[in-house]
């Protein structure tokens, strides 16, 4: 049976994706990247804004298609929008077949399995919170990185968010597993490990009774084959001295932290039930960059949140102007359904959402184009992504650039250079968000 797999939303999800290719190639299928010729077609949905969940919906109905004009036999869906959304969605997408949940990985061939049997509709999502475990996956992302998830959930309940209600409370990764997922994953080529969880600096807690994080960033450091690791949302308020003194000293450890502030404004901040406010994530931002001055800070920003004035979002642009983040993306607020953000007074029009979004995306554009300028005559070792087609250039990556989220650095260069490759370069010119080398 030839299966076509779609998985849609976050890395943490890609994941998730990854594990359950591993049981379909355990149990014995075959992957095609052509619909026309998919016995079964699989969505790994999302949902945590409302354009994630219309792009999973089309996605669905684009894949149902193939059941008339394909060999698609089977359509199932995995992921957030279908345990969210279990009930309305085999109601209102008939063609669909089967569901399960974002905690049903290991069911995925029992749910196809059992549609090809002639079962029908199968809905086998569980609503448990169950134990997070590693399993052996099949990498989507060209093999030299690879995404490492430590841990399942969230306790946080910000306001605006659905995630705790679909992912279900914070559960660790037991650290053997991880390590030993590390060393498969060295084996198989992988030199970049880039760590994610809904929150991944609480890692531990409720395994260990306490934030583990740093002792896990020490083990994978021994890591043989491992040269790069990289951190991403990590809440400031749980930035201890511990891990920031772990990561200056660990030269595996990329000095890059992506740190979800959402807001500038203690006003806004409140309302959005996160435990911080200006003043603290001031004082946390000058502790990293003294612990590590050449730390790349990646952030994200929420606009037009309800009850945003334009005196919020005015505090809000002093803070980026500020703070100076080296890397920034800004989402307008999503009103979703059933958290208390939706239902608060005085949300905020389209439009002005838009405007404040782009206000604050024009200002980083300054900041980034200046930093990038600043990088002009540094030596960086950068990882190779692959080649400009009919150019004699490479595509690269910094220390200060997580893939598909952050820029690049054009290697212009005869030699003949591999995907996965480190090479060092010095940076010759610079661009709004990339960087231009040659290899010395």
């Amino acid at each position: 049976m030839k299966i076509f797999f779609a998985s849609l939303g976050c890395d943490k999800n890609l994941v998730d994706a990854e594990s359950m290719l591993g049981y379909f190639s355990r149990a014995g299928y075959e992957f095609t990247e052509d619909e026309s010729e998919a016995d079964v077609i699989f969505v790994n949905t999302c949902c945590f804004i409302n354009d994630a969940k219309e792009e999973s919906i089309q996605t669905i109905l684009d894949m149902a298609a193939w059941k008339e004009k394909g060999k698609c036999r089977v359509l199932a869906a995995s992921g957030c929008l279908a345990q969210r959304y279990q009930d309305e969605i085999m109601k209102l997408i008939p063609e669909l077949d089967g569901i399960i949940g974002i905690n049903d990985c290991d069911r995925a061939v029992e749910l196809v399995d059992s549609l090809l049997a002639g079962k029908e509709h199968q809905n086998l999502v569980s609503g448990e919170d169950l134990p997070v475990h590693c399993s052996e996956r099949v990498l989507t992302t060209g093999g030299h990185y690879a995404y490492l998830k430590i841990a399942e959930g969230c306790d946080k309940h910000c306001t605006y968010c659905v995630i705790p209600s679909v992912r279900g409370r914070y559960r660790s990764i037991p650290m053997e597993e991880l390590l030993e997922q590390a060393r498969s994953l060295a084996l198989q080529g992988v030199k970049e490990l880039i760590l994610v969880a809904q929150e991944t600096t609480l890692y531990g807690v409720d395994l260990y009774g306490k934030k583990m994080l740093p002792q896990l960033l020490e083990r994978l450091a021994e890591t043989e084959g491992i040269y790069w690791i990289r951190l991403l949302y990590c809440y400031p308020e749980e930035i201890t001295e511990e891990l920031l003194s772990v990561m200056a000293a660990q030269p595996k450890i990329c000095h890059y932290l992506d740190i979800p502030i959402q807001h500038g404004s203690d006003r806004i901040l409140k309302r959005m039930g996160r435990r911080t406010d200006q003043a603290s994530l001031k004082e946390k931002i000058a502790a990293i960059r003294k612990a590590m001055p050449d730390c790349a800070l990646r952030t994200t920003l929420i606009a037009g949140f309800p009850g945003e004035t334009s005196e919020d979002h005015e505090i809000n642009m002093d803070f980026v102007d500020e703070m100076e983040f080296d890397r920034l993306g800004v989402f307008t607020y999503s009103q979703e359904e059933n958290t208390p953000a939706a239902v608060m007074p005085d949300q905020v029009d389209e439009e002005v959402k838009q405007e404040r979004r782009e206000e604050l995306m024009e200002l980083q554009q300054e900041i980034a184009f200046e930093k990038s300028e600043a990088m002009v005559g540094r030596e960086l070792i950068v990882m190779v992504e692959g080649k400009v087609a009919d150019e004699n250039a490479y595509v690269s990556r910094t220390y200060m650039d997580a893939p598909g989220v952050d820029g690049y650095l054009f290697i212009q260069t005869p030699e003949v250079l591999m995907t996965g490759d480190f090479a060092k370069v010095r940076v010759t010119g610079a661009l709004e968000y990339d960087l231009i080398g040659e290899l010395i």
